[in-house]
């Protein structure tokens, strides 16, 4: 997890819809063209609006933001292609420097050039304590970034940080507007300038992002010229409105995406996913934060189920961040449903069933709150589901429905349902969602997670170089989860988008947990062709 991305899936965790209104549909020759009044648009609408749209607080640092670009940018099979660098960088033998050479003739969408100061100060920005970016642990590998002249840049780290290059699909803000406000509470948190596709033309708080094609993108004026995010946090809602044709397409839960299996106007598409849905266990709390507790929960939970019943099959159970058909993942760490074993586990540690069936220990009932995010019917239903599955084993957990303002003060003593997940290295998701020192950062660690041996096995797989030495950290990470979890995680989810299918054939990336404003069939939005946006996949 990272910051909200980790961490629950909030504030920038954005869920999307998309929709394709093309004004081309009466003059389609016009629409070829790339002419802007016969142009096509792209509505969407987004289940989370973000908290700002500036990279230096947080916005886009996992790549796709639209308005910005990064150094680098992940391609559809998630590989690393050259964006403001001109190529990949060159990494010494000792994988302590990073140099980038920088794309020319690149220009910020109000006509001024783009230069390696803009890099410098972007990543200096991040890194300064003063900023509010809650994903700053991310460079902590970062010793320095300078220029060398207007087209290198040479980043040092403090240690071999295998994944860095990865890090630098993060967005690059101009020095000559953002460096002359306040980071934290200036104009460009909310009217942003950056060299990407598209530009932001206005933010209507609460109901609407509206964006316009960059003429003159470097990588080439879109043919989809306009497009607007419209905010709609409640699953029914955008199912409704897509089914209205006020959307052409939409994020959906798998229950309400199989309502339009039998459309043919539209098209359902699949992306796998590294999002997880998780239950926090805080330290803090006598119940949630006791290991017999965690470790009974871990084996009452059916996760089967839940993909089965919840998921429609979209999807598979999680038993930890990484997902079970990755390399990163420890062979032997599943945990079975097993109602038998967790009761046991529970009687062993002297929870006894009291006459209602709830538990008792010590005088204290074995009984907590968890909260999920309202209108979320992924969340509701795996809360609702594992409260049932604790039920059986004598554990009274009791769902509450809130916004992240109400949900956000609590955290420290009550569960919540959380999601996070990326695809990019396990340090990107590891190390925010389990650092005991990021307890209470947050979004981070949100279950105030207390684990000497983890602890030193997520450095360890963070500064080391070798491959098979952090393949050995993680290993020790997921074992540790097993001996004490933290949290119970549930399942890992893939993403399905209606669509429709105006546009032809659409691919998908493997996504993060942030998904739908840059991800989904749109990911690569700034490509399509009116006559074939399949072709699309660079």
């Amino acid at each position: 997890m990272t910051a909200r991305s980790i961490r629950v899936a909030v504030a920038a965790t954005l869920a999307t819809a998309l929709s394709l209104t093309a004004a081309a549909c009466s003059n389609p020759d016009s629409a070829k063209s790339g002419s802007g009044s016969g142009s096509t648009s792209a509505v969407v609408g987004i289940a989370y609006e973000p908290d700002s749209l500036s990279p230096l607080l947080g916005y886009g640092k996992d790549g796709n933001s639209k308005i910005f670009d990064g150094l680098l940018a992940l391609d559809a099979d998630m590989k690393l292609r050259p964006a403001l660098a001109a190529e990949l960088p060159e990494v010494s033998a000792d994988g302590l420097t990073y140099t980038y050479k920088l794309r020319q003739g690149v220009k910020f969408s109000d006509g001024k050039a783009f230069g390696a100061k803009d890099v410098v100060f972007t990543y200096r920005t991040i890194l300064d304590e003063k900023t509010n970016n809650p994903s700053r642990t991310e460079l902590d590998a970062v010793k320095d970034v300078t220029a060398k002249g207007e087209d290198t840049v040479v980043f040092t780290l403090k240690y071999p940080y295998a994944p860095f290059a990865q890090r630098t699909v993060l967005p690059i803000a101009p020095e000559h507007i953002a460096g002359k406000q306040d980071v934290n509470t200036g104009a460009f948190t909310t009217k942003p300038v950056g060299t990407g596709p598209y530009v932001l033309t206005k933010w209507s708080k609460g109901e609407k992002l509206s964006f316009t094609a960059n003429p003159d993108y470097w990588g080439g004026a879109p043919e989809v010229k306009k497009f607007t995010m419209a905010i709609i946090k409640d699953d029914d809602v955008r199912a409704t409105r897509l089914r209205s044709g006020d959307l052409d397409g939409a994020i959906l839960p798998p229950n309400l995406a199989k309502g339009f299996a039998d459309d043919k106007g539209k098209k359902t598409y699949a992306a796998n996913s590294y999002d997880y849905r998780t239950v926090t266990l805080p330290t803090n709390n006598k119940v949630a934060g006791d290991t017999a507790v965690r470790r009974a929960l871990d084996v009452a939970v059916d996760r089967q189920t839940m993909v089965d019943a919840i998921l429609n099959g979209s999807g598979k159970p999680a038993y930890g961040p990484v997902p079970t058909d990755s390399e990163w993942f420890t062979k032997g760490t599943e945990r079975e449903h097993d109602l038998a074993a967790a009761k046991k586990i529970l009687d062993e540690a002297g929870w006894k069933p009291g006459k209602d069936g709830v538990r008792a220990k010590d005088g204290v009932r074995a009984t907590f709150p968890l909260w999920y995010l309202s209108g979320d019917k992924l969340r509701q239903e795996h809360a609702l589901a594992y409260a049932s599955d604790a039920k059986k084993a004598g554990i009274d957990i009791r769902t509450e429905a809130g916004t992240w303002e109400v949900i956000e003060p609590r955290m420290k003593h009550d569960a919540v349902l959380a999601g996070g997940g990326s695809p990019a290295d396990p340090d990107f998701d590891q190390y925010t969602l389990l650092k005991s020192s990021l307890a209470g950062d947050g979004f981070n660690n949100m279950a105030w997670y207390d684990n000497k041996a983890v602890d030193a096995a997520i450095e360890a797989g963070r500064k080391s170089g070798d491959k098979a030495e952090r393949k050995k950290a993680y290993d020790t990470v997921q074992r540790e989860l097993v001996k004490n979890p933290g949290y119970t995680f549930l399942t890992h989810i893939d993403h399905l988008y209606v669509v429709d299918d105006r546009f032809g054939a659409l691919t998908t990336q493997v996504e993060p947990h942030d998904h739908g404003l840059a991800s989904g069939p749109w990911w690569n939005v700034e490509k399509w062709s009116t006559e074939n946006a399949g072709d699309a996949k660079k």
